[in-house]
């Protein structure tokens, strides 16, 4: 037996963990990391999401992996083209680390799908879009044109005065 020193009022109940019904949701980046895939053949970046906002599934967690490092070209495509939308909804382009895309909001676009080996629904992210609110990233700035032979690595041609 163990002794308890606990007052269960002071204390709201624990929540189930069904599915999040399916809709729109303003959410931050609270963890990242990247894990070993089950195969043992790649990795896969594992971003752990929290619901913030006035909702009722306000502190609720949503999780999403993009296989990074994977033999199958596609998944990698996949998980580039997925990791290019969270970084343009959060406005910063060129992480060096994962941790520059957390506490960021963004909004995500979730379904409801059955769990094949649970038999319970899930939820599965299918979009990106920039928070409600949040100025959108500005696109990077284009480089102005450098005159013939300067600053592209070739050689203009002699100039015809010379």
């Amino acid at each position: 037996m163990a002794s308890l020193n606990f007052n269960a009022a002071a204390v709201e109940p624990q929540q189930s963990f069904d599915a999040l019904p399916a809709g729109r949701y303003e959410v931050i980046i609270t963890d990242s990391e990247m894990k070993e895939t089950k195969a043992g053949t790649g990795e896969y970046l594992m971003l752990t999401m929290e619901v913030i906002g006035d909702t009722k599934h306000s502190g609720r967690k949503l999780w999403t992996r993009l296989n990074l490092v994977n033999p199958n070209a596609t998944a990698v495509g996949i998980a580039e083209r997925e990791l290019s939308a969270i970084c343009h909804c959060v406005g910063v382009l060129e992480p060096r680390d994962s941790e520059e895309l957390h506490n960021r909001p963004l909004t995500v676009d979730v379904v409801q799908e059955m769990n094949p080996q649970s038999g319970q629904m899930t939820n599965r992210i299918k979009g990106y879009s920039t928070a409600t609110g949040a100025p959108a990233p500005k696109p990077a700035a284009a480089k102005p044109a450098a005159p013939a032979g300067f600053a592209t690595g070739k050689v203009a041609a002699a100039a015809p005065w010379s």
